[in-house]
């Protein structure tokens, strides 16, 4: 792998071209991306230099699309143009959009899906960090275990364990329904946890404000824009996840008063025990 070009150089795609840089990675490092994106990736160290997707896409041998979801799409056309030996790459966070149009539009370059489950409430290259993946999931959603064996992705799974990410297998429906409940479940429960709140109390709920509340709500501060293409491309399996969160919020409603509401207390203090226990 002597040369990678990131297509959206914001805070996944700084931090990915930071880990590399951070990790020996010493071939070439282009961004493709807005003037004022190249800019902030250029002072942050991220890429060495800015380029155009045609230059990219003759000259790389690692795209890494780290743009939103609906930009991922839109350029899946133009990346029928790369050449046979190239490894088309993704940092999206849903992937069974984003693997079936790959599938229709990419012919000689090989693609591999990809998911680090890394991020922060902040945007662009000025938020960037060499360690965001460190001890972190990174989701890879070939179609075919085979895809894994090829030059191209042996070794760019090899970078992706120097970075520090834990390289996980599944496939992209597997991989929609699990982050369904892991990721975008949380995010639409702290977003409505602080509808509620502002709704009922107004600036009042600020001198009632303990660590719980701070916690829960975290989340919240996340923008619509980055998760707007997440909630489309992955509905069907958020619809499900609410509808057993809903499920669930009812039975704790019903037992409000009751010792049975002893019961989803121990579960759930089990759960989170080992959600802990278990992080690197």
């Amino acid at each position: 792998m002597k040369s990678v070009a990131i297509i959206g150089t914001g805070l996944i795609g700084a931090s990915f071209g930071l880990a590399l840089r951070e990790a020996g990675f010493t071939g070439a490092i282009l961004g493709v991306s807005s003037e004022r994106a190249i800019g902030d990736a250029l002072e942050r160290g991220a890429i060495d230099r800015g380029t155009t997707l045609d230059e990219a896409l003759e000259t790389a041998q690692v795209l890494y699309l780290a743009q939103p979801i609906s930009r991922i799409l839109q350029l899946m056309p133009e990346l029928s143009r790369a050449r046979a030996g190239t490894l088309v790459t993704d940092a999206g966070s849903t992937k069974a959009a984003i693997t079936e149009k790959a599938r229709t539009c990419i012919r000689d370059a090989q693609f591999l899906g990809g998911h680090p489950m890394a991020g922060k409430e902040s945007r662009g290259a000025g938020s960037a960090e060499g360690g965001l993946f460190r001890g972190r999931t990174y989701f890879l959603t070939p179609r075919e275990v085979a895809e894994l064996e090829t030059p191209a992705a042996e070794e760019f799974v090899g970078w992706l364990r120097r970075i520090g990410s834990q390289v996980v297998t599944i496939s992209p429906a597997a991989h929609d329904h699990l982050v369904a409940h892991t990721s975008h479940l949380p995010q639409l429960l702290s977003t409505a946890l602080a509808v509620a709140v502002s709704e009922s109390l107004g600036p009042a709920a600020k001198a009632g404000a303990g660590p719980g509340l701070l916690d829960m709500t975290r989340l919240a501060m996340s923008s619509f824009e980055i998760w707007d293409d997440i909630l489309r491309t992955n509905r069907k399996e958020i619809d499900g996840a609410l509808a057993a969160m809903q499920r669930t919020l009812d039975q704790v409603r019903a037992r409000l008063g009751e010792d049975s509401l002893r019961d989803p207390f121990e579960i759930a203090d089990i759960f989170a025990k080992s959600l802990r226990n278990t992080r690197p």
